[in-house]
């Protein structure tokens, strides 16, 4: 196919120039914000406490709640899910 003049072959390229492309630093923060909010909402409907959320600190299960701290293990979610009943499902797409 033959790009007209107006096209880009690089979608990427196109959003950057449109000041559209998300940075990885934006991304990170959005996705670590979703998993906290998917845990805190479904604490809230266990009545789970902090405290008893995964038999550990309270200080661990605030860095995991806290959408600014990017600091999390596989091991830290897996915990947290499991402490929830639910399982960890992770794609990359």
């Amino acid at each position: 196919m033959k790009l007209k003049p107006n096209m880009k072959s690089d979608f990427d390229e196109f959003l950057k120039e449109e000041d559209m492309l998300v940075d990885a630093e934006a991304e990170t923060t959005a996705i670590k914000r979703v998993i906290a909010y998917q845990i805190e909402q479904e604490m809230k409907v266990q009545q789970i406490t902090k405290t008893k959320m995964m038999n550990t600190s309270r200080a661990v299960v605030d860095r995991l709640l806290n959408p600014q701290n990017h600091s999390m293990t596989l091991q830290t979610l897996e915990s947290a899910t499991s402490a929830l009943g639910k399982r960890l499902n992770i794609a990359i797409v």
